[in-house]
């Protein structure tokens, strides 16, 4: 039966890279990074394939390698805030091109802490219930609505429009 495995793992490879892909961008918030975490993703899944198939759904235990992977390249790493490349800031016709806020969104997002980040785009970009949610990050149903609720403040806070100064002029001479 490896032969039927493996078939079942391209299959699944072939159906499932877009969505992964998109998963993984929103979690690194760099193309190149997203393509590594998936492959890395996949790769460690690839290895335990047969156990996957006979406990859990293929789709979760990915979402979830790819989360703690991210979660721990960030320690890793601990880089400081990436400038947007000129690549990034060109948009192709996708599902969120309604968004007209996009590039700040997803600025703001990238400033949340690695598991608030993962809970909100699992939530609210991959649509899996909170429960779902929970057994991906390997935590309660608690924990994830809490996430959800202060990741969701911190980017209305983050997103809120600079107030204006009514009145006042830069040109006005203080003296």
């Amino acid at each position: 039966m490896p032969g039927e495995d493996e078939e079942r793992f391209r299959e699944f490879v072939v159906e499932q890279w877009g969505p992964l892909t998109r998963t993984a961008y929103l979690l690194t918030g760099d193309r190149g990074a997203a393509e590594d975490l998936v492959q890395s993703a996949l790769e460690k899944t690839h290895r335990r394939w047969g156990r996957v198939l006979r406990k859990d759904a293929p789709g979760v235990y990915v979402r979830r390698v790819m989360v703690n992977t991210a979660v721990s390249w960030r320690r890793r790493r601990r880089t400081v805030e990436v400038p947007l490349l000129e690549a990034d800031a060109i948009t192709a016709p996708d599902a969120y091109h309604r968004a007209e806020n996009r590039h700040h969104l997803l600025g703001a997002l990238r400033r949340l802490p690695p598991r608030m980040r993962a809970v909100l785009v699992l939530r609210y970009f991959e649509d899996l219930s909170e429960t779902d949610i929970a057994q991906v990050l390997g935590c309660s149903t608690g924990t994830v609505k809490s996430q959800a609720s202060r990741g969701l403040a911190r980017l209305r806070a983050d997103l809120k429009p600079p107030s204006t100064l009514i009145g006042t002029s830069l040109q006005e001479d203080p003296a």
